[in-house]
């Protein structure tokens, strides 16, 4: 039996582990045998802007910062788990990869 990856991305931390919660569940009452999930390294975004627009006074600077949270989980590809998987609700912040091999 083949196995499915999915991999989920998010800048929300809590709505990723709830859909890894929810996955794991399907997984579980399945009987399926299942990997993660793995967390990925978070991939942190960084820019740094000056603070007055006109330029004058002194040097100071705001940094902002986005985290892309990842996942990764192996679930064994049967059809009626993977149907199931893909009928959870998912929140728009949270993107789906599933690659099937």
């Amino acid at each position: 039996m083949n196995t499915a990856r999915i991999k989920l991305e998010s800048q929300d931390c809590k709505a990723l582990d709830d859909v890894c919660q929810q996955i794991r569940d399907i997984a579980t009452k399945a009987g399926v045998s299942m990997r993660g999930p793995i967390p990925l390294p978070t991939k942190k975004l960084r820019i740094s802007t000056r603070k007055t627009p006109c330029g004058d006074g002194s040097d100071t600077y705001e940094k902002w910062e986005l985290r892309v949270h990842k996942r990764l989980i192996e679930v064994k590809a049967d059809d009626r788990v993977l149907r199931e998987i893909m009928r959870i609700k998912m929140p728009s912040s949270v993107n789906v990869e599933m690659i099937l091999g």
